[in-house]
């Protein structure tokens, strides 16, 4: 299955914006890949208001977050990729969600299963349990 990051995040954004909050994305900068005005990150983290009136051009994407904002009154483009987004909460009284850590996403294989045939993959083995993870 892909990663529930993406439809999280931008879920708990639509649910604090309908609430008239300000929405915030915490953001690990440590990756080179993560495009944000270095001189705001603070110990590799970077806070970014996310909110309609702050950015133009939000994308929350499957694989990255982009938008356009100002900084110091400079106009910058920020990506991220959707896995190095930590949480995403309201400014007003910090409800939102933290992610866990995880590795970085391995692209699906072509054609979607292992042997290159589109039909999903059977549990070898017998039957395997579901498992829940509990997200605070």
């Amino acid at each position: 299955m892909t990663s529930s990051r993406p439809y999280l995040i931008r879920a708990i954004y639509e649910w604090v914006v309908d609430n008239a909050q300000t929405p915030y994305l915490l953001v690990d900068a440590a990756d080179e890949n993560v495009q944000v005005p270095r001189e705001y990150v603070q110990d590799g983290r970077i806070v970014l208001n996310v909110s309609p009136g702050a950015v133009e051009g939000l994308d929350l994407g499957n694989d990255y977050v982009s938008f356009n904002a100002r900084f110091g009154g400079s106009p910058r483009e920020v990506m991220v990729p959707v896995h190095r987004v930590m949480a995403v909460y309201s400014r007003e009284n910090g409800q939102g969600m933290m992610f866990a850590e995880e590795d970085e996403p391995e692209p699906p294989p072509p054609g979607g299963g292992e042997d290159g045939s589109t039909a999903p993959e059977k549990p070898s083995g017998g039957a395997r349990r579901p498992s829940l993870k509990v997200v605070k």
